[in-house]
């Protein structure tokens, strides 16, 4: 579960290989959210703030003090915390319109108030040296204050916050954590978005309106510490709800389970093992989600990407198309029949990817239970009749001899098991999480 909410975050908070260099900025990166996912989305912003990665990617690190870049201000409030339009708690438009959240003005205060940061020491790289008090260019550890790149005019900033003349730097960055967790936006617009990742593409008003509520109050149950932003208050709230629970979801529940989660839970539920080469620029270019490699901070996929012919939204659409959809089967060929990749040479702790169909072969020679016991590893629940039906007709077609070598008849149960396993996986029951 840590992992799982680690990855919604990183497709919140989005940095990208694309524009920054150095793998174990991304290691450490991942490695603060994976702490932050049951901590609190204060902290997570803090983090993000700090984070000598977010720093480079959009262009915070080292700012001008008199004419500070905007981007990462822009994104910070934009992505990360409020979005664009007002909302009610619920998430819908406040008023039932756009009305924006902030102007041009807003943004330029927030990149003052973010100015007087540099890379953390350690650096030694020249390429990445600056000037005025700044550190090289390093991504271990959390960025650290530059008095003299630190712009101290008086400043006003949303939530009522405001920062007197001389300020420091630390002191404007808890004035823009404050303003951020006391506006009416960051429970609302962080809820829904957590839940697109966790359950559904579509939830309801009351849906989210409850898990911004428990963002609120800091508390779902017997979770949570009572502080705004307490992740696992929120979490609980999200995974525990009666639309995420129910046994007969709406039909517009539900949403296409991302290449990352396909990925992985293919390997899982074949008792395989992988140490995710392949998920980069093999299967994560193929699929189009080559983790820590998003084409911009926008993430892969737009949160509100429409369904063709509904009112629906789809964010894992963005990246499917027919392409995407036959290269997803490829992907079950490959692990499937192909056997997976073998380790990278020279790589040290490679163990490369592959299934372990060796756990399956003592049912092939029961075909419901093969099909029953695949289905609830990869889904949860056994495939609908119809479907069901038609999966066990067709991996019975593949018969095992009565007599033979053992070789012969370990190859016909192999082969079972094969079968089996791609339509389980390659099933809409299993495309689709529901």
């Amino acid at each position: 579960l840590r992992q799982r909410v680690a990855l919604a975050l990183q497709q919140i908070v989005v940095v990208s290989n694309l524009e920054v260099s150095g793998t174990y900025g991304f290691k450490y990166y991942n490695n603060t959210l994976l702490q932050q996912a049951f901590g609190n989305y204060r902290e997570v912003l803090r983090k993000v703030i700090l984070s000598p990665v977010m720093g480079d990617y959009l262009n915070n690190a080292n700012n001008d003090r008199d004419a500070p870049n905007e981007n990462f201000s822009r994104e910070l409030l934009q992505l990360f915390s409020l979005g664009t339009c007002n909302l009610n708690a619920d998430g819908t438009l406040a008023g039932g319109v756009c009305t924006p959240t902030y102007d041009n003005e807003i943004v330029r205060s927030y990149a003052y108030a973010l100015t007087g940061w540099t890379y953390p020491r350690g650096g030694k790289s020249p390429w990445g040296c600056g000037s005025n008090g700044t550190n090289c260019r390093y991504y271990q550890g959390d960025m650290v204050p530059a008095p003299a790149r630190h712009n101290t005019q008086a400043l006003t900033l949303l939530s009522g916050q405001l920062l007197a003349e001389g300020h420091s730097a630390q002191q404007a960055l808890d004035a823009v954590l404050n303003s951020l967790m006391a506006h009416p936006n960051t429970a609302p617009f962080v809820s829904r978005l957590l839940i697109q990742h966790l359950v559904t593409s579509n939830p309801s008003p009351a849906y989210v309106g409850r898990v911004s509520g428990a963002f609120s109050s800091g508390r779902f149950g017997a979770f949570g510490t009572g502080r705004p932003g307490d992740m696992k208050a929120v979490v609980a709230a999200i995974l525990l709800d009666t639309e995420a629970r129910t046994e007969t979801p709406a039909n517009s529940a539900g949403r296409l389970r991302e290449p990352v989660q396909l990925f992985t839970g293919v390997v899982r539920a074949l008792n395989g093992r992988t140490d995710g080469d392949a998920l980069s620029w093999w299967w994560g270019e193929e699929l189009r989600q080559h983790m820590f490699r998003s084409p911009s901070v926008f993430n892969f996929y737009p949160p509100d990407y429409p369904v063709p012919g509904t009112t629906l939204v789809g964010p894992e659409f963005g990246i499917h198309n027919a392409n995407a959809a036959l290269q997803r089967m490829n992907y079950l060929n490959y692990l499937v029949f192909w056997g997976g990749s073998q380790k990278a040479k020279g790589v040290p702790k490679a163990i490369g990817t592959f299934a372990n169909l060796k756990a399956f072969t003592a049912d092939a020679v029961d075909p419901d239970r093969l099909v029953d016991r695949l289905s609830l590893l990869a889904i949860g629940e056994v495939l609908p009749p119809a479907e069901r039906t038609a999966v066990i007709n067709a991996v019975s077609a593949f018969s095992i001899p009565t007599s033979g070598t053992k070789q012969q008849i370990a190859d016909a149960r192999t082969n079972r098991v094969r079968q089996a396993a791609y339509l389980v996986l390659a099933s809409p029951q299993y495309q689709l999480i529901r």
